[in-house]
């Protein structure tokens, strides 16, 4: 029997059947930690256990009987009586259906809630079989397309059914009967194909936004919005109540925003949804941040440092006491920056707290506290609490005013290593942000290690990019000599598949590193201003931001559009 309960339900049995030992297990849950795959992936990825004892452990939980489904015949009615979204959603394909029953294969265990769903959504029992996870795959893209069959193809199959869902009027219906339209089977397809569609499109938000004669759902991609085939107006009520049912906030109330949580398996991996509601002239628009931990990358090595920013900033991170501030607009990976620290830092040896608003990413050993502003929860009180319970190092989301900024100070006056961020233009502009506070020089110029500014830039898409030779005007754009550029191609994407047509896919960080010296200590203590830091700082070695995004042309990762755009 294993001696410590691991929270998934797969790696636990396969530790009890002594398939894998404590040590394994705990790389997995720290890889499941680092990278968002789920348990099933890492252990098929890194074959720590035979495919087939898995599978046999899943049939053995599941109560299901193991197939080879590579030699299964299954006929074309069957593979039509599973929806394409519910097959990609959950990672499963029919093997036999009848008019009461599907037979379902998967190669993962599926909890009682997705099991729930599915025979809510097919109106049919549910039957499951284990198969091996390739054979899952290789069917789903032989029989229902592969995974890029546009979005609009499953759309317009569902759009039949969806006409049927009744139109209800927000001012007139009654909660029972909105919710009740909020649970029906088409309704829940189609958010679950829209959510579908975003984690598959890497969206970091989506936006559901009612108007008077058109209802939108639109997604951010590398920053920009881009926007879905309209469904009906009438969809509007049904589908943001649906969202409202699924995160836990009142269907009841619509005259308040409200904030609330979805984590939900999609596409095989568990993702978390962050909720916000707010009331519209024409019905509450509803935004979803996507938590999707496999997209995002915590380890300080992957996230896109030149080199001499990461030497410098992961000493930083290694002393004992301290501030750092890492700086932006919202948006900006500020917070990825600040977790990949403290990943890293997250050892035995070390406490680590932090205040969040909300909390974005659970990480294993480290304790988060989110902070409620309404009921006084306030960044000032969270960090004066923290000091009592004895930490190492303490994140504080943001410092706001200059209580919190009184605090971390003392925190790091008193021996603590204390992260935070601020919402500032540039790596110095945080230092006189500090003053404009109220916070006196001496005690900034004594605690502060180093500022961090940062933004994040869309990179060409590898698959449309394309060269070209600069002319003279662009050179001058970028305050540059044609012997600098030395004959260098800058590149662009044209727009294809890949991208959806944009030229970009994925981003990267461009970082402007502000080590406070002895001679910036100095212009701290004289409250110079920000512009006199900065001419200090750049004359002693500090690349930036538009520097940096100069680099990242040259090196042709993004392009001269997007550079003068963020820096």
């Amino acid at each position: 029997m294993a001696d410590v309960e691991y929270k998934d339900a797969l790696l636990q049995q396969l530790v009890e059947d002594g398939l894998l030992d404590g040590k394994q297990a705990d790389e997995i849950v720290d890889e499941h930690e680092r990278t968002g795959k789920t348990v099933r992936e890492i252990v098929h990825d890194t074959g720590a256990v035979a495919e087939d004892d898995v599978l046999d452990v899943i049939a053995r939980q599941l109560g299901a009987e193991r197939i080879d489904l590579a030699h299964t015949d299954v006929s074309p009615d069957v593979i039509r009586a599973l929806p394409v979204s519910v097959a990609r959603m959950h990672n499963v394909v029919p093997t036999a259906a009848d008019a009461g029953s599907i037979t379902l294969a998967t190669s993962d265990l599926v909890s009682p809630e997705v099991v729930d769903e599915i025979r809510f959504v097919l109106n049919r029992d549910v039957v499951f079989v284990v198969a091996k996870e390739d054979d899952i795959k290789a069917f789903l893209n032989h029989n229902y397309g592969d995974e890029s069959e546009s979005f609009n193809e499953v759309l317009n199959a569902l759009e039949g059914e969806l006409e049927n869902v009744g139109e209800v009027s927000a001012a007139t219906a009654n909660d029972a009967d909105i919710e009740q339209m909020a649970n029906q089977a088409p309704v829940v397809r189609f958010v679950n194909l829209v959510l579908y569609q975003a984690v598959k499109d890497r969206a970091s938000d989506i936006h559901f936004e009612p108007f008077e004669n058109e209802f939108r759902i639109r997604y951010r991609v590398d920053g920009a919005l881009y926007e879905m085939a309209p469904p009906p107006k009438h969809l509007a009520l049904p589908v943001i109540s649906r969202i409202k049912v699924i995160s836990g906030l009142n269907i009841a109330e619509r005259r308040l925003p409200q904030d609330g949580r979805i984590q939900m398996p999609v596409g095989g991996r568990t993702i978390d949804f962050r909720v916000s509601s707010l009331p519209t002239q024409f019905g509450e628009s509803v935004v979803l941040r996507v938590l999707d931990r496999s997209v995002v990358q915590l380890d300080l090595e992957n996230i896109g440092m030149p080199e001499d920013v990461y030497s410098n900033f992961t000493i930083d991170i290694d002393k004992p006491n301290g501030i750092l501030v890492v700086t932006g607009p919202t948006g900006s990976g500020k917070t990825t920056t600040l977790y990949s620290a403290l990943r890293r830092l997250n050892g035995i040896e070390n406490k680590l707290l932090t205040a969040e608003e909300p909390v974005e990413y659970d990480i294993e050993g480290i304790i988060q506290i989110p902070i409620h502003e309404a009921i006084g929860m306030t960044f000032a009180r969270a960090l004066r609490a923290f000091l009592r319970q004895d930490p190492d190092i303490i994140m504080v989301g943001e410092i706001r005013d200059k209580e919190t900024a009184e605090i971390a100070i003392q925190a790091s006056l008193t021996g603590h290593l204390v992260f935070s961020t601020l919402h500032t233009n540039d790596a110095a502009g945080a230092i006189t942000r500090l003053i404009d506070m109220g916070v006196e020089p001496f005690l900034i110029s004594s605690t502060l290690e180093a500022v961090l500014a940062q933004r994040l830039v869309r990179t060409i898409c590898k698959g449309c990019k394309t060269a070209y030779q600069p002319d003279k005007e662009i050179i001058a754009q970028l305050n540059l000599t044609e012997e600098q550029v030395g004959g260098r191609p800058f590149y662009y994407g044209t727009g294809c598949i890949q991208c959806n047509d944009t030229g970009y896919k994925g981003r990267r960080g461009i970082y402007e590193y502000l080590k406070i010296t002895d001679p910036i200590r100095v212009l701290v203590n004289e409250k110079k201003p920000s512009i006199v830091m900065r001419e200090k700082a750049v004359e002693m070695g500090m690349r930036t931001l538009r520097e940096d995004g100069i680099r990242c042309i040259l090196d042709g990762y993004s392009t001269v559009e997007e550079v003068l755009k963020y820096t």
